[in-house]
């Protein structure tokens, strides 16, 4: 489960956005595939072949992951999509509502997932999410009946969550807000007492939105339930390269034509003069739709690459993540006095090909972390977001935990967050939520998950792209320097930020914690 483990983590929980691979029919094993690799980006051809399948229920996908030992402990959701695509077969991913049966029928589902010890239930509903060949995913348009009616389910339980990552219909404007947040409320007030999480970020077209989340959730728990905005440490971006899923010259005419080949003669032939010369003067062609996994905002970035340039950065060997504006390559070209696309052109082939760009896309609107320091100091945020073994071509923000403590308690110039706290917010403010009663904390009688840090020296490495799935699939990875060891249950499963091929770590069941 690196990079998690090798960045302190040491329980993660699986399932997030509302896509996964159980409920699942035989017979729709591959709309499974396609929309994780649509949706979290990562290689279809690797998942099929690395998922031996050999379960339907959600019980029974338990029963194998509890067969097999990690590093890490784990926690898993249930997946609206999966839910909904296992009830409804083709229905659900062709803009159908869900009848009365249809929602019955997904509430006893996820109450059998629950009592068999399920963390929870992820629901997804961004306009952001396709999958591979390009469909809306299931759960995206489902209204405030169907979620209601599936969240019965928490009804007399004493555990589970709710997680829902929404972008609130913002493509549509502001006036859409309300409507999408009343229909998360819908599912929370359903859900017995249940907590619920939000996937809290600052977006461009519409910069304030974030402060609406945080307000209408402190109003939700005003009035007795809990509420959480799931908050991410810095700006989430993407890293834009030759060798990633997404860059800036992937739509242009002359690069397709050369896309194929292998990076060692694609940057053979960009290192001609007159290719360079005649790409830089295309524009993109669409990316997205037509079967495409690639949302329209891929589309429009590429077709305004100037505002994107502004935005654009050398990560570089010590990753800078909360870089000055000066610093970006839009600010460079004007220094300069040459096309912005010709200064991108020559960075993406330092390094044999393999460099890689930052285009912070959310929490980056003032070109700073303020409003994310805002976020992580209010009361009800959690730190989240990452992302840990999902888009893998194009972020690699499961280095958060590490960012957290480098970043916000000790290297940024203004505005730190007290370590102590960090440490809280990351640990026991989230074990809490989630209900673990036996971690978070150093006390006597709770589980020995443990890191110890060399603080002064604890840095960020910067991101590479490894070969390593299954059928040649690759991913970005990101190391760190610093720790000096990582416990899970006392066993030392990462020293010196290697792991050392202890597997301690198991599926941990939303209802069995014991506490000595």
């Amino acid at each position: 489960l690196a990079p998690s483990s090798i960045h302190g983590v040491t329980t993660c929980a699986m399932g997030s956005c509302g896509v996964g691979f159980a409920p699942v029919r035989p017979t729709d094993h591959a709309k499974l595939v396609e929309l994780m690799e649509g949706v979290e980006d990562i290689p279809g051809t690797a998942l099929a072949e690395g998922i031996s399948w050999g379960w339907e229920s959600f019980p029974e996908y338990m029963e194998v992951l509890d067969r097999m030992p990690h590093s890490i402990d784990f926690l898993a959701q249930v997946p609206h999509d999966a839910l909904r695509v296992y009830v409804m077969g083709e229905r659900a991913v062709h803009d159908e509502a869900a009848t009365d049966d249809d929602i019955a029928q997904m509430r006893r589902l996820l109450r059998e997932s629950l009592e068999a010890g399920a963390i929870g239930f992820s629901t997804g509903r961004s306009d952001n999410h396709r999958s591979a060949v390009g469909d809306w995913t299931p759960a995206s348009e489902a209204d405030g009946k169907e979620l209601a009616g599936i969240a019965e389910a928490f009804r007399g339980l004493r555990h589970g969550v709710l997680q829902a990552v929404s972008d609130f219909n913002i493509l549509h404007g502001d006036d859409h807000f309300d409507a999408e947040w009343a229909v998360l409320e819908q599912m929370l007030q359903a859900a017995g007492g249940r907590p619920m999480s939000v996937s809290t970020m600052q977006r461009d077209h519409s910069p304030e939105q974030w402060r609406w989340i945080l307000d209408r959730a402190a109003t939700a728990n005003e009035k007795g339930f809990e509420v959480r905005c799931q908050v991410g440490a810095r700006g989430i971006g993407v890293m834009l390269g030759l060798q990633a899923t997404f860059h800036p010259f992937m739509g242009f005419p002359s690069y397709k034509a050369i896309s194929r080949l292998p990076l060692a003669e694609r940057i053979e032939a960009m290192r001609d003069p007159a290719l360079k010369e005649r790409m830089i003067a295309e524009k993109s062609e669409p990316v997205a739709g037509d079967g495409s996994m690639l949302p329209p905002l891929a589309d429009y970035f590429l077709s305004n690459l100037d505002m994107v340039a502004m935005r654009l950065f050398r990560l570089g060997e010590k990753p800078n993540y909360e870089p000055a504006p000066s610093d970006s390559f839009g600010a460079a070209a004007m220094r300069r006095g040459e096309p912005v696309l010709s200064l991108i052109y020559d960075a993406m082939l330092e390094q044999e090909g393999k460099a890689l760009l930052y285009f912070p896309v959310y929490n980056y609107t003032g070109m700073n972390l303020d409003a994310v320091h805002e976020m992580l100091t209010h009361p009800l945020a959690l730190p989240g977001l990452s992302d840990g073994g999902a888009h893998v071509g194009t972020i690699c923000d499961a280095s958060f935990t590490t960012f957290l403590m480098t970043h916000w308690a000790r290297d940024r110039g203004h505005g730190r967050i007290p370590l102590e706290r960090i440490i809280q917010m990351q640990a026991s403010d989230t074990a809490r939520f989630l209900g673990l009663r036996d971690r978070g904390r150093l006390a006597p009688g709770l589980r020995a998950d443990v890191n110890i840090i060399d603080f002064d020296q604890l840095e960020l490495l910067p991101p590479t792209m490894l070969q390593d799935l299954p059928a040649g699939g690759q991913r970005l990875m990101q190391g760190a320097k610093g720790y000096i060891a990582t416990l899970v249950n006392g066993e030392v499963i990462a020293r010196g930020g290697e792991l050392t091929g202890a597997r301690p770590g198991r599926l941990v069941r939303a209802h069995s914690q014991r506490v000595s």
